[in-house]
């Protein structure tokens, strides 16, 4: 009988322990059951990654690539938190730059200095213009059927406004 009572005592002391865990006592007509398979539940959040710029103007968006563009380098940074684009453009410098002003804006840049030279197959121009806050310099030029333009960006106007080749 002794051996009895020991272990009576034992499932009796684990028994107001696990009642005791799960908030209820022994004898107060709480009870709790489980059946099936133990689940976990995960909770997940993601979130959009986004990416700042000093600059808070996405710059490049603002820079037309001509037609007939060939080849496009950069963008490049430069000074003043600006980029610097070089284009290789297919066609006659007059009728590029030309086609280019217009392009130009047509991205509401306003034209500052519009300037231009050139006679027979050869020519070029260089335009300085604001879109908002933001300021660039176009210039470009060639011989024949072919035409280079370099074109600079910047947030704001730049102390140095050279846009030559890079």
């Amino acid at each position: 009988m002794g051996h009895r009572t020991y272990v009576s005592a034992t499932v009796a002391t684990a028994a107001g322990l696990v009642a005791a865990a799960c908030g209820g006592s022994p004898g107060s007509g709480n009870s709790t059951t489980t059946s099936g398979t133990p689940t976990k539940t995960f909770t997940t959040t993601v979130s959009q990654a986004t990416t700042t710029t000093n600059a808070g103007t996405d710059l490049r968006s603002l820079v037309p690539t001509p037609a007939n563009t060939a080849r496009t380098d950069g963008p490049d940074s430069i000074h003043d938190n600006g980029i610097h684009l070089h284009f290789f453009v297919n066609g006659s410098p007059n009728d590029v730059m030309a086609t280019y002003k217009t392009a130009l804006t047509g991205m509401t840049w306003s034209l500052i200095v519009d300037s231009s030279s050139g006679g027979g197959v050869g020519g070029g121009a260089t335009y300085t213009a604001s879109n908002g806050n933001a300021f660039g310099v176009f210039s470009g030029g060639g011989y024949g059927n072919t035409t280079d333009i370099d074109a600079c960006a910047w947030p704001s106007q730049p102390a140095n406004k050279d846009c030559g080749r890079h």
